[in-house]
């Protein structure tokens, strides 16, 4: 088959027309091949909101709100724990036994006081008796009963401070408590170790029903990022699954060991597939760009240190136009000038009929 790849022009017809950067070619009879326009493919330039998306690297930790880091309140001997670690526990559940002598000497001072208020309860009611028999004066009533108030008061106290520590075994043995449910996340207690009021944290418990993905984002990701972002975010582990989320917050301060600002994605975890310290790929997408006209990228055609694209008019004639990309998103170039919504753009064969175009 002959070669009918180029458009013939019609030096008598004056089928060429300028205006400005537009350079048209008509399709009349003999100035285009009938064989060359079939293979013509246009698509039309829509209003499309941009899309930028940007890949980014974090870390799964588990949420502040929902995590208990327990210190000790004395300095004592561990007697024995009730836990390993990664362990699910319930609130109420008995963790750690201790054996202080901080404790004992707190024990006898309660047990001491609850003498005294009993003792002080006696003697107001032998007072109260007396001045009802007019043999005591109200002066000696109202000392009994402010002997008994100090005591109980003071007892309170011990008591309030006796829960602090846990439940009272006796023998100066206190047993600690979960004061959540949730899972061990860290443990640095065993049995038969010291530990101190300035001791690291016995154990940790969290929630993980909800945990933060914890974002990097750089200097140079600013103009970019912002709260209320959604994002995608996928793990080594689980290849083919997809967590999706929202910027809930972004950090004002820069973390000085890695250089960048810290964003925070809370995510619901409740099949525990995602676990604190995992590395996660967030990706992040922003459509909260204003209209712009969007075309396939196929169809620029790069000239002269200048972008271009062949357009087909309604009256059935081709020209190229010069146009200005703002961003591309994969197949996709949005424009900030050169072309209107509608124009149909040729994204088949264009660089032959430019080539056409450019020549005359």
């Amino acid at each position: 088959m002959k070669t009918f790849v180029f458009l013939l022009i019609s030096a008598a017809g004056g089928l060429l027309s300028c205006s400005g950067t537009d350079v048209s070619v008509t399709k009349d009879s003999g100035a285009l091949n009938k064989a060359f326009i079939n293979h013509i493919k246009t698509t039309p330039s829509v209003i499309n909101h941009q899309e930028k998306e940007m890949t980014l690297t974090g870390k799964v930790i588990s949420n502040p709100d929902r995590t208990i880091h327990y210190v000790s309140l004395i300095s004592g001997v561990i007697e024995r724990t009730y836990f390993s670690l990664g362990d699910k526990v319930q609130q109420g559940q008995a963790l750690i036994d201790i054996r202080s002598t901080e404790l004992s000497t707190l024990h006898s001072e309660q047990l001491s006081l609850e003498a005294e208020v009993k003792m002080a309860e006696r003697e107001l009611k032998t007072a109260r008796e007396m001045f009802d028999d007019t043999m005591l004066s109200e002066k000696d009533l109202l000392e009994a009963e402010r002997k008994l108030k100090q005591a109980q008061a003071t007892l309170g106290k011990v008591q309030s401070d006796m829960s602090l520590f846990g439940i009272n075994k006796g023998n100066g043995t206190f047993t600690i408590k979960a004061p959540m449910s949730g899972y061990i996340i860290h443990k640095n207690a065993s049995s038969g170790s010291t530990v101190s009021a300035d001791s690291d944290p016995l154990f940790t418990i969290t929630d993980l029903n909800t945990v933060w993905a914890i974002v990097n984002v750089y200097a140079g990701h600013l103009q970019f990022v912002r709260e209320g972002m959604e994002a995608v975010i996928t793990t080594l582990s689980y290849p083919n699954e997809v967590f999706t989320g929202k910027i809930s917050n972004l950090s004002q301060v820069f973390d000085p060991d890695d250089k960048a600002l810290k964003a925070r994605i809370v995510l619901p975890n409740a099949d525990l597939k995602l676990k604190p310290e995992m590395s996660v790929i967030v990706r992040l997408k922003d459509t909260t760009q204003n209209g712009l006209v969007a075309i396939p990228s196929e169809a620029l055609i790069f000239d002269n240190d200048a972008y271009f694209v062949v357009v087909e008019n309604k009256d059935s004639d081709f020209v190229k136009k010069e146009v200005i990309p703002y961003d591309s998103n994969k197949d996709i170039t949005y424009l900030s000038a050169g072309l209107n919504e509608g124009e149909n753009v040729v994204i088949k064969n264009q660089l032959l009929i430019y080539s056409e175009l450019k020549g005359n």
